[in-house]
C-alpha cells in the first residue's frame, strides 16, 4: 500500500497526545510527520520531538522539524522542513547532510525551481483551501501541481485545508503526497485515528 500522508502536528501537543499519535500511525498510511509548533519553546519544543521521534521510529515514519534544521539537527530527526523565511537549503544540507529537506513554494513556479536547483529532497505546494493553521495563507491553483508533475523529478506534497473531501483531486492533479493537519487533530466528528481512516 503507498502511504499518502504527510501529517502535521496540532499546534499544541495536548495530553493524549502521544497515544494519539501512536493509533494513528499503526494505520500504517503516513509516510512523513511533521512537529510544527510556533510558538512552544525552543527547549520544550526539543522535549516534545524526542518524545515523538521514539514514536515514529516505531512505526517506520519519517520525523521532520518544521523551520529549523538545527533542531533537526540536535535531536537526530529524519530531516526538517523550511518555509520561505527559514533559513537556506543549503545551509540546512550542510548541517543535515543526506537527511530530508523539505521547501514551501506556494504557488510559485520560480520558488519550486529554486528549492529544486539547491536540492531540496521534496516541495510543497498550497495552501488549496482554507487552511485553520494559516488562515491568511496564499491560494494554490491545481495548475501547480499539474506543472510539478511535469517538470519537476522530486515528490510533490500538497497543503492547506485538505480533508476527505477534496484530497483526490490534488492527487489526480499530481501531488504526491497530501499533508493533513486540522482535520486530524481538530476534528469536532472524529477522533484522530477514525479521521486518517477517511483518506483511502
Amino acid at each position: 500500500m503507498k502511504k499518502l500522508i504527510y501529517l502535521i502536528s496540532p499546534e499544541k501537543i495536548y495530553n493524549d497526545f502521544y497515544k494519539d499519535l501512536n493509533k494513528v500511525l499503526e494505520t500504517k498510511k503516513i509516510k512523513f510527520f511533521q512537529l510544527r509548533l510556533k510558538k512552544t519553546s525552543k527547549n520544550k519544543t526539543i522535549k516534545i520531538a524526542k518524545k515523538i521521534l521514539k514514536i515514529t521510529k516505531i512505526h517506520k515514519v519519517s520525523f521532520l522539524i518544521n523551520d529549523s534544521f538545527k533542531i533537526a539537527k540536535i535531536i537526530n530527526a529524519d530531516g526538517c522542513h523550511l518555509g520561505q523565511l527559514d533559513g537556506s537549503v543549503i545551509d540546512a544540507k550542510k548541517s543535515l547532510k543526506n537527511k530530508i529537506i523539505g521547501v514551501t513554494c506556494h504557488n510559485s513556479k520560480i520558488l519550486a525551481k529554486t528549492a529544486i536547483k539547491n536540492k531540496a529532497s521534496y516541495v510543497a505546494f498550497g495552501s488549496f483551501g482554507k487552511s485553520l493553521l494559516k488562515p491568511a495563507a496564499q491560494k494554490a491553483d491545481l495548475k501547480i501541481l499539474k506543472w510539478a508533475k511535469k517538470n519537476i523529478r522530486k515528490p510533490i506534497v500538497a497543503i492547506g485545508g485538505i480533508n476527505d473531501s477534496n484530497y483526490k483531486k490534488l492527487i489526480k492533479a499530481g501531488a504526491n503526497y497530501i499533508a493533513i493537519s486540522s482535520y486530524i487533530w481538530d476534528n469536532p466528528d472524529l477522533k484522530p485515528e477514525f479521521a486518517i481512516g477517511k483518506f483511502k
